[in-house]
């Protein structure tokens, strides 16, 4: 069982050092007043404060499940911050991405993994597998891996594609017991043998109040979306909600992961 707390520090950007073009949400990297780098994802981008609510649930349960993923940070980026950008299309993104964003730790001299170069181990790939097929992670492929090699260990990055039932906000409870077809397109879905195996010992990390304290995250300003009905409250609430009966539905995606391997061999 995790017993850790869950808690990200907030740092303040102090500088845009340059685009990351990859995608299009234009995630950049950035220097904070901690004095680290971070690969900085906008919440003026793309989907918005749903593809950063996506990046900090699927990495902190990422964490929780003991898989290694870049330290994760509220990022604060003041009002006056960008007006000496000289593109217009950045300059506009740093406007629209005001106050709390996220980023992660960036791993220097990291390379992209490469499936044909490193092999992951049965039970590393399986809990991997396991972890996309629970977050409904479409993003993990052979042509897009979302996997870093750092210091001879296997990173997990770019979860902002996961849990794609927040884009249409529809039947939650119908979106957390499907199996998820997609991962048959999962990079490692070929060394996942162990899916079965391993399936008790992730439900087990993934406790209520695990999951309460992971969804408790969600800065509320996040949560303020336009069009909306719902208090911010109500919907942590069904991402918790959501979360939770997935992990109760297990099997669903297990035996989805298994068809899907029988037909890959």
């Amino acid at each position: 069982m995790a017993t850790h707390k869950t808690e990200l520090r907030t740092v303040n950007v102090t500088r845009y050092i340059t685009p990351l073009r990859e995608g299009g949400s234009l995630p950049a990297l950035a220097e904070a007043d901690d004095d680290f780098k971070y690969v900085l994802k906008f919440r003026g981008a793309g989907h918005g404060s749903k593809a950063l609510i996506a990046e900090l649930l699927g990495g902190e349960i990422a964490r929780t499940l003991g898989l290694k993923v870049p330290e994760m940070v509220f990022a604060n980026l003041d009002e006056a911050f960008g007006r000496s950008e000289g593109d217009e299309e950045i300059q506009d993104l740093l406007k629209g991405s005001q106050g709390l964003n996220l980023a992660l730790h960036f791993l220097s001299g990291a390379l992209t993994f490469d499936p044909v170069v490193t092999q992951v181990d049965e039970k590393l790939a399986s809990k991997i597998v396991w972890l996309d097929a629970y977050t409904t992670n479409i993003d993990r492929t052979v042509k897009n891996t979302n996997m870093l090699i750092w210091h001879k260990e296997l990173w997990l990055i770019d979860h902002g594609a996961t849990f794609y039932f927040h884009h249409s906000w529809s039947d939650w409870k119908k979106a957390a017991e499907s199996p998820f077809p997609y991962i048959k397109d999962h990079v490692l879905l070929p060394q996942a043998s162990l899916v079965e195996a391993i399936n008790n010992e992730m439900i087990d990390q993934l406790s209520d109040e695990k999951l309460r304290e992971i969804t408790s995250l969600i800065p509320s300003e996040w949560l303020d979306w336009e069009g909306s009905e719902m208090e911010t409250q109500e919907i942590r609430e069904v991402y918790f909600q959501f979360l939770a009966h997935r992990r109760d539905h297990a099997h669903n995606f297990v035996k989805q992961i298994q068809h899907a391997r029988e037909t890959l061999i």
